[in-house]
């Protein structure tokens, strides 16, 4: 057997912040065996926990003890890294001791924790392909994200038969904490959310495994709810700043089409990442009347409203004003209707942090009317766009970071030898496109990667301008300041 490994991963184990010490190192030795197996083993010369749990599953996977499939393979890296992650007790104390010295050396631990002991995915994650693009909405952030697994076929048509498992409820629920996986849903022996305090309830605060920028973090109810965007959200996202200074906090739309994928658990997204939007000035100061708050309209494709003070409470009165006002406000003149048959349309993508002394919270005010003329949603990208981005416009995409599909890359691949005249497979979905830029650039094998990454960004700022529910032009801006005037 491959000693040399386990038994390098072994001193890992006793040596980390684990529940074990050397006088479990013959405990810790049965437990890995009773899970890989003790014939002959893979090997490995690095000494990276990772690259020792590789070789571990590959042992696994030799003797038999799991089927060579993404889901087995899953869970039992989670198991093996398991035993290098201290008890969820122990790190929710490790990380409010480390709050007493400060916030950040609070997240900078429960951070280097989550990578060291692989929950969060750093290696799959450094596949994404990321670029800046200067386009006419401003500097944008353009991913590409091939860090999450593909599907396992096995999974896939398991799920045609398999009975349903209800718990946990959902990939939110704190019951995730420690459960070991199965077909078709992620293990997570090796997951720890810390518990925080919001607004009289407990809270919970973990990393997300596949990020999508730096610290990216998730804030999750205890009680199993679905989302809502009302005056309790605005100050929770302002009492999570004020925890943790350094940490930006969202929250995705609460209605279809213009929320997030996961509707039915109440929770936020946050972390350390200047966005694009974030750094967009001010286009106007408007007057709210509410005392301490200074109030403008954003710069920016989507409709963002910036409320700044020195004191949340003025910030929530104030954006709870504008949440009632735009749930009941309708002008058939730019298409916005609060609703239609009795289905309401209106709702916000609220996001909160912190600049020095001051408290920040922008309000992004979406629609979610679809019409014959555009069925997918008035206000989201709309059909001639959605070659490069048809999915929802979510938080992150809405702060100016594009988080577009893992299939772009090899379709901009087959693009850019079409646009050098190379033999190729593109897309009849980016013909129209391509041959736009086939006749507005002079193309060459050292500029065709800047023109098409160029592509996508411009792309992307009509994607966020198709989500504006206000547009930045006369009539648009006219339009939103009859909304202001009524607030």
């Amino acid at each position: 057997m491959a000693q040399d490994t386990i038994q390098t991963f072994i001193d890992r184990v006793v040596q980390s912040p684990a529940p074990y010490t050397e006088l479990d190192r013959q405990y810790v030795t049965n437990r890995i065996f009773a899970l890989i197996g003790d014939g002959a083993a893979q090997t490995t010369t690095s000494a990276d926990p990772i690259d020792l749990v590789a070789a571990m599953v590959e042992t696994a996977v030799a003797n038999g003890k799991i089927e060579d499939a993404p889901s087995p393979r899953e869970i039992l890296e989670s198991q093996l890294m398991d035993f290098m992650t201290p008890l969820p007790s122990a790190v929710n104390r490790g990380f409010w001791d480390r709050y007493q010295q400060s916030p950040s050396a609070a997240t900078d631990w429960f951070y280097q924790l989550s990578k060291a002991n692989n929950y969060i995915k750093t290696r799959n994650i450094a596949r994404n392909v990321v670029f800046p693009a200067q386009t006419p909405a401003g500097k944008l952030e353009i991913t590409i994200n091939l860090s999450k697994p593909e599907k396992d076929p096995k999974a896939i048509a398991a799920a045609q038969t398999q009975t349903q498992v209800s718990y946990p409820l959902d990939q939110l629920c704190m019951t995730n904490e420690g459960y070991l996986g199965r077909l078709g849903y992620p293990a997570r022996s090796n997951h720890r959310i810390i518990r925080m305090m919001l607004g009289g309830e407990t809270w919970g605060f973990q990393y997300s495994p596949y990020a999508y920028f730096a610290e990216h973090a998730i804030f999750l109810a205890k009680e199993h709810r679905p989302m809502v965007i009302n005056q309790h959200a605005f100050t929770n996202l302002l009492e999570i700043v004020r925890q943790l200074p350094t940490y930006f906090v969202g929250s995705n739309a609460d209605l279809p089409i213009v929320g997030g994928s996961m509707l039915t658990h109440d929770h936020y997204q946050g972390g350390k990442h200047t966005f694009p939007m974030m750094l967009a000035p001010v286009d106007r100061e408007i007057d709210l009347g509410v005392t301490g708050v200074t109030a403008g309209i954003v710069q920016w494709p989507m409709t963002d409203i910036r409320l700044r003070g020195t004191q949340p409470e003025p910030l929530i009165t104030a954006a709870t004003k504008i949440l009632k006002s735009w749930i009941d406000y309708s002008d058939e003149s730019v298409d916005v209707r609060a609703y239609t048959d009795g289905t309401r349309h209106h709702t916000i993508t609220p996001i909160a942090y912190r600049d020095g002394a001051d408290y920040v919270l922008d309000l992004v005010l979406r629609d979610n009317q679809t019409s014959a003329q555009y069925p997918d949603g008035i206000f989201h990208p709309h059909q001639d766009v959605q070659h490069i981005k048809r999915e929802n416009i979510g938080l992150i995409e809405v702060m100016g970071r594009a988080i577009l599909p893992a299939r772009l890359k090899a379709e901009m691949a087959e693009v850019s030898k079409y646009l050098l005249d190379q033999p190729n497979q593109i897309a009849p979905m980016h013909q129209a496109w391509a041959d736009g830029l086939k006749q507005a650039n002079t193309i060459t094998e050292a500029n065709v990667t800047a023109v098409v990454h160029q592509a996508i960004g411009n792309t992307f700022a009509r994607v966020l301008a198709d989500a504006g529910v206000f547009k930045r032009d006369a009539q648009g801006q006219a339009a939103l300041d009859k909304f202001i005037a009524q607030v």
